[in-house]
């Protein structure tokens, strides 16, 4: 079973948002424990400050190390990178980390436990990245308020690659990425609809004809939206 534990100033945000599709399912099987955790329950001051003003000055607050490692200490019984257990991650959400992949989602999949850090406000004191968490991930070039939405993107992304999460042994497997190319054009019933037509190749019944077409309309898509994927 896999145990993902969340940090962040607002638990509140996380309270039903698991109880939804292959989350909910995950956890219903037992393959899942997950559980959002206040950052603030690991500080020692009476107000319970989890941020400071930044040395040399600038713009906003940054959230403070003391919490953050003692948060980590205590679901993981690890102070520092080094002393992680394997089958441990420890995850810093931050827009200066490298870019979710399938590639890494399954590789997070594997773990007993993974430890998602929210980052808030100006961002986290540098040491967290230096010398405690085990990836530094980012889901994409853009800024957000914090790391909560994207603790439900990488979380999502994990979940639904632990074997008996899907309906299907196979579906993550035929997915965008999987391969390194998107994932091929899907269509349903009906075959027409106001005059656009479903391939015929479809239609014929011939499996192999029906995965080569498939592969060439991945391979085009892959041109057309991310020609970057080829490269690669």
């Amino acid at each position: 079973m896999l145990r993902i534990d969340i940090v962040t100033i607002f638990p509140d945000y996380f309270r039903e948002v698991f109880d939804y599709g292959i989350v909910r399912r995950a956890r219903s099987a037992g393959l899942i424990e997950i559980q959002a955790h206040d950052l603030r329950s690991w500080t020692s001051d009476k107000h319970h400050v989890v941020d400071d003003r930044p040395f040399g000055g600038g713009d906003g607050m940054v959230l403070k190390p003391e919490p953050i490692f003692a948060a980590v200490a205590s679901l993981t019984g690890a102070r520092r990178r080094e002393q992680i257990a394997a089958g441990k991650r420890v995850i810093l959400l931050s827009p200066q980390g490298k870019s979710l992949t399938q590639l890494l989602a399954a590789e997070f999949a594997q773990c007993e436990q993974v430890v998602l850090i929210c980052g808030r406000y100006e961002g986290v004191d540098e040491r967290v990245a230096e010398a405690l968490v085990t990836d530094e991930i980012s889901i994409g070039d853009y800024i957000l308020s914090g790391g909560e939405p994207a603790v439900l993107v990488i979380a999502d992304a994990i979940v639904r690659l632990i074997p008996g999460a899907l309906g299907s042994e196979t579906s993550a497997t035929t997915e965008s990425f999987s391969d390194g190319l998107l994932d091929y054009p899907h269509y349903t019933r009906p075959s027409e609809f106001e005059g656009l037509r479903v391939p015929e190749i479809l239609l014929n019944g011939h499996h192999a004809e029906i995965e080569r077409w498939r592969r060439q309309a991945a391979e085009e898509k892959t041109r057309r939206n991310r020609p970057d994927l080829l490269k690669e």
